[in-house]
């Protein structure tokens, strides 16, 4: 079955930086477009950033641009955010998302997402 296992959170003060992982299996990695999306205690679940399955294209929330960077390896089955001088703001549960759509550019929409991890904890303390 696919999984989704999510590592790299943690708590860090404002202006701080974390590097958040996500490693796939039980699914062909190199063809799935990744999502990154975060849910704080009380909100909706948001998007943060996507990118396609080749990793040319990448999209990210206003919230988070210039801020954060998504990246992957796909011979690591693996997918990347790196957040850089993190806010208070950005406390959340961050999960990432996998999408075997054909040849897929990303979304910033959880439905189009069919596999979800159980997601990290950041905590950014002011």
């Amino acid at each position: 079955q696919v999984q989704l296992v999510e590592s790299g959170g943690g708590m860090v003060q404002a202006g701080g930086s974390l590097r958040l992982s996500c490693a796939a299996s039980g699914l062909t990695f190199s063809s799935a477009a990744m999502g990154w999306f975060r849910q704080a205690p009380g909100k909706e679940r948001e998007f943060v950033a996507t990118i396609s399955w080749t990793g040319s294209s990448t999209y990210y929330a206003d919230s988070v641009k210039g801020r954060v960077t998504i990246s992957r390896d796909n011979a690591k089955n693996t997918v990347y955010l790196q957040m850089n001088n993190l806010k208070p703001e950005d406390t959340a549960v961050y999960l990432c998302a996998a999408t075997t759509i054909p040849n897929y550019s990303g979304s910033p929409y959880s439905r189009v997402y069919e596999y979800w991890g159980q997601g990290t904890q950041v905590t950014v303390s002011s």
